[in-house]
């Protein structure tokens, strides 16, 4: 079947010494994976340079039924996203993102809220001049309302701990649960009301975003079960102070 999609470039691998395959987060089917000539000529060149992570692409392609890999019959950009290409900072970032949604996005999962979310996010971390360091952490705390894990940040009062698996704040800990500490519960709740348009306001020493990050990751790793270790985090930990 012809379908025009719109997708999120995650990762390519190497298939074989002729073709790679890159998966792609797609707003029509949810993930899929396409086989990708790998060759030295130019053309082929050209259209693997479409496929970074975080690219947002216009695919042509047949979508066979029981097929797991699809062709790409053309491929266009669908948004520049020059800003996070040419910025090393922002591709860190987008590689991180890209790692993440690797993890969780499913194959033939329809889910164009989530995805109209994630480009939506790409476009502003691309256009973005302030704030970046906290960008990540944003991202994560809004991605939770699409998957459907949203914490219930009314629940706090100080001196709270946070129930990392029940997500909620609570007065006492519970020894079967992972626990947040009542001083990190306090910055969490203040995170809550982070958005990307005010995100640039919050300062974080890289000690403190660096406990942010670990907690919401496992506070993600607890409430969905594909998400495995991920290699990209240490990388942000060191660029961010």
């Amino acid at each position: 079947m012809f379908s025009k999609i719109r997708g999120v470039v995650l990762h390519s691998i190497k298939y074989s010494d002729t073709a790679s395959i890159v998966h792609v987060f797609s707003r029509e089917h949810g993930r899929l994976s396409f086989s990708l000539p790998r060759s030295s000529g130019r053309a082929a060149r050209m259209k693997s340079a479409l496929f970074m992570p975080l690219s947002l692409l216009e695919i042509d392609t047949d979508l066979k039924p029981g097929r797991e890999i699809h062709s790409v019959r053309d491929v266009r950009t669908a948004i520049p996203t020059t800003g996070i290409s040419i910025d090393p900072v922002k591709n860190a970032i987008a590689l991180f993102v890209a790692e993440l949604l690797g993890k969780i996005v499913r194959g033939g999962e329809e889910n164009a809220a989530l995805f109209d979310y994630v480009e939506n996010s790409i476009v502003i971390l691309d256009s973005m001049t302030q704030g970046t360091a906290n960008f990540h952490i944003c991202f994560l705390l809004r991605l939770g309302v699409f998957l459907g894990i949203e914490p219930d940040a009314l629940s706090y009062r100080p001196g709270y701990w946070f129930d990392l698996n029940e997500g909620l704040f609570t007065p006492s800990p519970d020894a079967r649960h992972r626990m947040v500490a009542p001083e990190t519960a306090a910055v969490l709740t203040t995170i809550f009301r982070m958005r990307f348009a005010n995100m640039h306001l919050f300062k974080f020493t890289r000690e403190q975003r660096g406990v942010l990050l670990d907690t919401i990751l496992d506070y993600y790793a607890i409430h969905n079960s594909t998400l495995s270790p991920l290699r990209s985090p240490d990388i942000l930990k060191q660029l961010f102070t």
